[in-house]
C-alpha cells in the first residue's frame, strides 16, 4: 500500500484519536523476523516514530534494550505519595505540543503548571528588589550570549558572560548552565543556546512523563530487554542482530542517546559513518540527577510546585521543586560538573548533599525532618548515559548532520532537534520526522505534486528562537 503525504497525515491523526489499549508488548516472546521498518529504542522518539509507521500501515517492531519503556521519562509511582519523574518532567508550548492532546485522549491529567520561584539568601528569602536584579541579570547575559552567537565564531556561553556581574555571577553561571542544560557555561556552545526554542509555558502531567509515554505505547510492538546488538546496513535494507536473532527491515530508525551512539554498545556492519560518530561526540550529554526526599510539614514555606535556588558563590549548588503537585514530596536537582562529581559518589553522598543544602539554607532542624530519599544516577544508566545533549563550542552544526540519513538507517532523539533539543517535545517532532523519512525512503509515502504560486511570495527572515532559562 503506498498513500500520499496528505493520506498518511489523516492516518496519523486517524490512530492519534484512538485510545491507548493494552496490547502487544513483547517483553518476553522473541521478536518477529522480519518488519518493514525496526525502530531502536523506546523513548519518547521511538514510541513517536512507531506510531506513525503503524499509522502508514506498515509493519514495525521496536526493541528496546532496557526492561521498560520510557528512556529518559520514567516515573516512579510507588516510592512517595505523589508521582516522581527520575527523569524528563516537563512538556513545553501548550498550543502546539501533540503530546497534551494524546495524553488527554489516552485519560491522563496533561495540562499547564504555574511554577513559582523564589530565591534564598543565606537562611532568608531574597526581598523583592533582590530579585528583580537577579532577573535583570538574566536577561543581560542571556542577551549578550544570544549577541556573541550572532559573529562567526560558535563561542562557549562563559566567554560570552557580562564581567560585572558581582554576587550574582555563580547563580547567574549555574541558572543559565547546569541548571538549564546540564553543563557549565564553558562547555555550551553559544549559538546551540541561541537557536533553542523558548520552553515556556510548562506542561505536566500529573501521572508523571514516564507514565504518558509508557501509555502511548501500549497499541505498538515493544520487545523489551533485546538490545540491538549488531546493525549490518546498506542503501537498501538492514538487518538488526539481537540475542533473540536477527531482524530483516527495510529500513531502521535509531533513537538511542548520543553518548550512547558513540560508546559502540551497538555495532555497525559496515562501520558507522565517522561524519556523524563525530557529531553525536559534539553533542555529548550533560549531567542533571534528582535527590527526592519526603519533607512533611512544609518547613521551608514554598508554595505547591515552587522552585527554589540560592545566591550562590560556587558550583556547590542545586535547584528545588518543593511540595510537589501539594505533597510532602521535594526534589532538589543537583547538575554540570557538579552534579556529575557528586553521582560518581554514589546514593549516600547525594542525599548527604541535600540535607547539607537544606541546613545551610533553612537550619538543621529541616535537614532533620527528612523522612524519605530517593536519587537518580543518570550518568550510570547503561542504556542512557546521561542527562540531555549540549553542544560544545563550534559544534551546533552537528545536530542538522545527524538528520541526514546513512544508506537505509534515520537518526532520531532530542539531539537531532535544532531547536527543541533536551526536551521530551524535540525527542517526539524528531521521531515523527524520522519516521516520514524512512516510510518515503521505503516507498509508503508519495509526495503529492505542489502546484506553484502565480505570484512569488515575499519572505522575511526570522531571528532563531531565543530559549529563556526555566527560573523566570
Amino acid at each position: 500500500m503506498t498513500i500520499t503525504r496528505r493520506g498518511f497525515l489523516s492516518a496519523s491523526a486517524a490512530i492519534a484519536a484512538l485510545p491507548a489499549f493494552p496490547g502487544r508488548v513483547l517483553a518476553a516472546a522473541p521478536p518477529p523476523r522480519e518488519a518493514d521498518i525496526v525502530v531502536i529504542g523506546a523513548g519518547a522518539a521511538g514510541i513517536a516514530a512507531a506510531r506513525r509507521i503503524a499509522a502508514a500501515g506498515r509493519k514495525v517492531i521496536v526493541l528496546e534494550a532496557d526492561s521498560r519503556i520510557g528512556g529518559r521519562c520514567v516515573t516512579d509511582s510507588t516510592s512517595f505519595e505523589v508521582p516522581f519523574d527520575r527523569g524528563a518532567r516537563w512538556l513545553h508550548n501548550p498550543d502546539s505540543d501533540p503530546l497534551l492532546k494524546l495524553g488527554r485522549a489516552a485519560g491522563l491529567d496533561v495540562a499547564p503548571v504555574t511554577v513559582g520561584q523564589k530565591i534564598r539568601i543565606g537562611r532568608r528569602f531574597a526581598r523583592p528588589g533582590e530579585t528583580e536584579e537577579l532577573l535583570a541579570i538574566l536577561v543581560r547575559a542571556n542577551r549578550a550570549i544570544d549577541e556573541a552567537a550572532h559573529g562567526r565564531l560558535d563561542t562557549s556561553c562563559a566567554s560570552a558572560l557580562p564581567k560585572d556581574l558581582g554576587d550574582w555571577t555563580a547563580t547567574a553561571e549555574f541558572v543559565l548552565g547546569p541548571s538549564a542544560y546540564g553543563k557549565d557555561l564553558k562547555d555550551i556552545s553559544a549559538m546551540d543556546k541561541a537557536h533553542a526554542q523558548d520552553r515556556s509555558p510548562t506542561v505536566a502531567c500529573r501521572e508523571g512523563l514516564g507514565t504518558l509515554i509508557a501509555k502511548l505505547a501500549e497499541s505498538l510492538p515493544v520487545s523489551l530487554s533485546t538490545p540491538a546488538n549488531r546493525v549490518i546496513w546498506s542503501n537498501r535494507d538492514v538487518a538488526v542482530e539481537t540475542p533473540s536473532g536477527k531482524i530483516a527491515a527495510r529500513a531502521a530508525i535509531i533513537t538511542v542517546s548520543s553518548n550512547v551512539l558513540t560508546s559502540g554498545a551497538i555495532k555497525f556492519t559496515p562501520d558507522f559513518p565517522r561524519r556523524q560518530l563525530d557529531a553525536a561526540g559534539k553533542l555529548s550529554l550533560g549531567s542533571y540527577d534528582r535527590i527526592a526526599l519526603q519533607l512533611p510539614g512544609n518547613p521551608t514555606g514554598l508554595a505547591r510546585d515552587e522552585m527554589l535556588i540560592e545566591q550562590s558563590s560556587s558550583t556547590r549548588t542545586a535547584v528545588m521543586l518543593g511540595n510537589v503537585s501539594g505533597s510532602s514530596l521535594c526534589v532538589i536537582d543537583v547538575a554540570g560538573s557538579f552534579g556529575s562529581d557528586l553521582s560518581t559518589q554514589g546514593e549516600q553522598a547525594m542525599a548527604a548533599f541535600a540535607r547539607e543544602w537544606l541546613a545551610k539554607l533553612f537550619g538543621s532542624e529541616t535537614a532533620a525532618m527528612v523522612k524519605k530519599t530517593s536519587v537518580t544516577r543518570w550518568n550510570a544508566s547503561p542504556y542512557v548515559l546521561g542527562a540531555m545533549s549540549v553542544a560544545t563550542p563550534g559544534a551546533q552544526p552537528s545536530r542538522k548532520i545527524l538528520t541526514e540519513p546513512v544508506g537505509s538507517i534515520f537518526l532520531a532523539g532530542e539531539a537531532t532537534h535544532e531547536t527543541l533539543w533536551g526536551t521530551v517535545d524535540g525527542a517526539w517532532e524528531s521521531g515523527e520526522r524520522a519516521a516520514e523519512a524512512a516510510l518515503r525512503k521505503i516507498g509508503a509515502i508519495r509526495e503529492e505534486p505542489v502546484e506553484a504560486p502565480a505570484r512569488p511570495a515575499r519572505t522575511h527572515r526570522r531571528a532563531p528562537p531565543r530559549r529563556t532559562s526555566p527560573f523566570y
